[in-house]
């Protein structure tokens, strides 16, 4: 595999999830096992979801959306995020999506930072109170673009794109736990390897941000890791839904995609069903996990007919994007 093809992996299968849990997000578990079982393949949004009803298969939601958004923003600021200009980028976006009728607007630590920015204030200080998973669910980009080691350097560059809307201990610490662990599978390590470098960019990570209470997502990584080891499929995603929990609180959602990863380690194709399958935020926890598992099997372990219908259904081409991503990478190294 080469750098290109892991990084990749990571973008698309952040896609692949998010589309995969575009028709389960917020369904409770049971009733997405009633409605689509194993989802063996891509799913339209059902009439019982008011979100995603009417939505055709393949659909990406905000997850890929905002991780573009942030990507581009990266690029045109040569690595480093322009606050205002990401406000303005994603303020677009929520009047696109409204103006085409979608119910997938802003989640809700975005929409009051950015509510908070339209009234006046700073850029800088409107994410503090953002402690929600919308960070974790668009650094990707930032995990491609951005060697693992040093590690202080990647969270520093995570707290930096977290700011505008996720400036808060918690919301950092779960994005530097997944940019870290793409960082990582596309710097060539396995998923064990990149869980385990998430969790040490948890720490540092939460070592950012104004202090919101709330559990340690450091400490629930190897819990949730832990508690899925040796279950079946079914008990597992149960155990997740349960007890780590897959609401938009980053210390659920975040561990709750890297005890999936751990039950795929070698197939982002199967971590991204997995998720969905699990309700809740199931298109974040998808989307989280593709990324991750996605960055260490790379692009060619996702089964090319779904890399095509994303690409097709959505309008998205991702390759120029990650070229440009990686000669940041590779600029960083120098």
């Amino acid at each position: 595999m080469t750098t290109v093809d892991r990084a990749l992996g990571a973008f698309y299968g952040l896609a692949i999830g998010d589309a995969l849990g575009m028709p389960t997000q917020l369904l409770p578990r049971s009733t997405v096992r009633e409605l689509f079982g194993e989802l063996p393949w891509f799913e339209p949004g059902p009439d019982s979801n008011e979100i995603s009803a009417g939505l055709p298969a393949g659909r990406v939601t905000d997850d890929t959306d905002q991780a573009v958004i942030v990507a581009r923003t990266l690029l045109d600021g040569a690595g480093t995020i322009d606050l205002v200009l990401l406000a303005e980028r994603l303020l677009d976006w929520e009047r696109s999506m409204e103006a085409a009728g979608s119910l997938d607007l802003l989640g809700p630590s975005t929409k009051r930072a950015l509510t908070a920015v339209t009234e006046g204030t700073a850029p800088e200080e409107a994410g503090r109170w953002g402690d929600t998973d919308g960070a974790a669910m668009r650094i990707t980009p930032v995990g491609i673009a951005t060697p693992p080691a040093p590690l202080k350097r990647l969270c520093e560059a995570v707290a930096r794109a977290s700011r505008l809307t996720h400036n808060t201990s918690v919301a950092i610490s779960g994005a530097a736990a997944v940019a870290a662990a793409v960082s990582a599978g596309v710097e060539g390590a396995d998923v064990a390897a990149a869980i385990a470098i998430g969790e040490q960019a948890a720490k540092l990570g939460a070592r950012h941000g104004h202090y919101a209470a709330g559990a340690s997502v450091a400490a629930r990584i190897p819990w949730a890791v832990g508690l899925v080891a040796g279950l079946a499929d079914e008990d597992a995603l149960d155990a997740i839904d349960r007890l780590v929990g897959t609401g938009v609180a980053t210390q659920e959602a975040v561990p709750a995609a890297f005890a999936i990863a751990s039950l795929a380690p070698s197939d982002p194709w199967r971590a991204c069903r997995l998720a969905a399958r699990l309700g809740g935020d199931s298109d974040t926890v998808a989307a989280m996990a593709g990324a991750m598992v996605g960055a260490c099997c790379g692009l060619s372990a996702l089964p090319a007919e779904a890399v095509q219908l994303v690409r097709d259904v959505n309008g998205l081409h991702l390759e120029l994007l990650v070229d440009g991503l990686l000669a940041l990478r590779e600029a960083s190294h120098d």
